[in-house]
Parts: structure tokens; C-alpha cells; sequence
């Protein structure tokens, strides 16, 4: 599998990609994409975090709902298509809900990167603080709903984010301070109003490869 990523990256690179362990929160529609990407990028040591199950209303975007994934744990149904991938992964998962409560320096203290993907507002703004104080690598999902061009999706921080209520609630609790400078996915689109949540697969699945092209980056760039 990596003898494509070696040939653009480098061995020296790839084998940092290998040892580099990930702690990605969500496995929903962008959650799903980031880890489908982070395995067939090379990543071996993923712990992932979901405690929910797949149910027909997730067919139409999350890349490991299908009609013999329903009511099965997330995670679990994650962990063993990573294994068809790449046989030698190492995946732990965590099939509790994760509380904000629990989310402290030293629950990340094993994690190189932080990946969130959940929807969650208390758990993000946990893993802001705690990333922060404890010098993580942290980027964070804003909304991907009610939208439908994947091409206005970027990474900037979140301070630079409009039109995303979701990240407004974060910035209004991180008013002036370090933490709006956190990473983050975002989407410049102007979602559609109206009281439910709709969803287009381009535009979660493009957010979840962002998630992970964020890494990966960040490690090409690291001194060898």
C-alpha cells in the first residue's frame, strides 16, 4: 500500500506518518471521510472515539453506513474496515460517549494530532482548551450542513470563520483570546436556512480529507 505514498513523500517521511499517533473524535460524515483518508494515507495508531450507530439517515454521506453496518457501533464497524486496508493498523477505540469533563491534558497526553469531527459544542470547546494548554496539534471541524460547495470548504483559523453558526458559538465563548487561533475546517458558502439539517456527501467528505491533508502536511513539513 505505501509503495504510491513513498514515491511522492520519501521513506523518511512515511515512516514518521507511521509512528505518528491520532486521536480523532466523530465518525460521522466528515469523521468517517478523515479516517478513511488517514488509513490509506499510511496512518497506523488511530484511536477513535464515537459511541453512536449507523441508522438509515446516515446512508446518504457516511462512508461506512451501509445496509450491514446499521446498528452496529461506529467505531467497531471503522476498525475492521481499516484492517482490510492495512492489516498492520493499529486501532483503538472508544465506543463510550466522550463528556467534556473528560477531556483534560492528561486524557491527550499520548496523541501527536487531535482530529474533531464531532458536532458537539461543550466537546470542542474541551479539546480547545485542553489542546492548547497541553501544546497538541488540534484542527476542528465547523459546520458542513445545509450547504452544497465543497470547493468554498479551506483550513484557516477560528478567528477567520463567517458564515458558520457553529463556529460563532465558538468564537463568542473564545472572545479575544489565543484559543480563536485554534485550526479549523471551514466553509465560506452561506449555508441554506431552514430548521433541518440537510446534507450533501461532497461536502462532509471533503472536509473529513481536509482534516487529514492537515496532518500530513504538517509532517511534510517537520525537519527530518
Amino acid at each position: 500500500m505505501e509503495e504510491r505514498i513513498i514515491e511522492l513523500i520519501g521513506k523518511k517521511k512515511f515512516a514518521k506518518i507511521e509512528k505518528t499517533k491520532i486521536l480523532l473524535i466523530g465518525l460521522g460524515g466528515v469523521g468517517g471521510y478523515a479516517f478513511e483518508s488517514l488509513v490509506r494515507s499510511g496512518f497506523k495508531r488511530i484511536t477513535v472515539a464515537d459511541f453512536d450507530t449507523f441508522e438509515k439517515s446516515n446512508m446518504n454521506r457516511q462512508i461506512y453506513a451501509t445496509e450491514d453496518s446499521l446498528n452496529q457501533n461506529k467505531c467497531i464497524v471503522a476498525q475492521k474496515r481499516a484492517l482490510k486496508i492495512n492489516p498492520t493498523c493499529q486501532i483503538t477505540t472508544l465506543t463510550e460517549k466522550i463528556i467534556p469533563e473528560q477531556i483534560t491534558e492528561k486524557f491527550l497526553e499520548d496523541f501527536d494530532y487531535i482530529l474533531d469531527a464531532c458536532d458537539d459544542v461543550l466537546v470542542k470547546v474541551a479539546l480547545i482548551k485542553a489542546c492548547k494548554n497541553a501544546k497538541k496539534k488540534l484542527i476542528s471541524c465547523m459546520g458542513t450542513a445545509n450547504r452544497t460547495h465543497p470547493e468554498l470548504l479551506s483550513i484557516t483559523t477560528l478567528e477567520k470563520t463567517t458564515n458558520d453558526p457553529l463556529a460563532k458559538k465558538l468564537r463568542d465563548v473564545f472572545k479575544k483570546t489565543s484559543y480563536l487561533k485554534t485550526k479549523v475546517v471551514w466553509s465560506s458558502e452561506v449555508p441554506v436556512k431552514q430548521k433541518k439539517l440537510g446534507t450533501l456527501c461532497p461536502v462532509p467528505m471533503s472536509a473529513g480529507s481536509l482534516l487529514c491533508s492537515y496532518i500530513l502536511n504538517e509532517i511534510l513539513k517537520e525537519e527530518n
